[in-house]
């Protein structure tokens, strides 16, 4: 069953689709805060409140973008909320699939040298390019996840890549 379907299904309060969308979501939703909170932070209780806003919301879904990004979207802000309680912020760029390295030491310091110039970004711009470049997201998904519009995700994007291109050679 499609995740428009079951989300649909959810919306009539069907609980068997609840726990096919919430095991379907899981393991995506917990590798991608894993690599984005900081150790301390708790993954599962931020999934969990994500499910228990599509359980309650599901009815008010548009179908406008896909069921993906709108339980992401949801993921993003319950994860912002958790760290602003904490006062805390920590977006860390990962690869999902790294290429095998020619040479492992330099790999690792080209990583440490981007995640440190991503570090230094206002956290709007940070996290619209790990949204786009890291994980693949169109602009228009952005916009949806975080809340603006495409020319605003567009925005942040030049200027992230402007201050990168700027402040990257300065640190190595």
């Amino acid at each position: 069953m499609s995740d428009r379907n079951l989300l649909k299904s959810v919306a009539r309060g069907d609980r068997r689709a609840f726990d096919v969308l919430y095991r379907g979501y899981y393991g995506r939703l917990k590798r991608y805060l894993a690599r984005r909170l900081p150790p301390s932070h708790c993954a599962d209780e931020i999934i969990d409140d994500t499910f228990l806003i599509v359980w309650l919301h599901a009815n008010e879904f548009r179908y406008e973008s896909e069921v993906s990004t709108w339980i992401i979207g949801i993921a993003y802000r319950v994860a912002l909320k958790s760290l602003r309680r904490q006062k805390r912020w920590f977006f860390e760029p990962v690869d999902e699939c790294p290429e095998p390295a020619i040479d492992p030491h330099r790999e690792l310091e080209e990583r440490d040298w981007l995640a440190e110039g991503m570090r230094r970004l206002p956290n709007p711009q940070r996290v619209s390019i790990l949204l786009t470049y890291g994980l693949g997201h169109s602009v228009e998904q952005v916009a949806t996840m975080t809340e603006c519009s495409a020319g605003t995700v567009k925005a942040r994007m030049y200027h992230a890549r402007g201050t990168l291109r700027h402040l990257l050679p300065m640190l190595s």
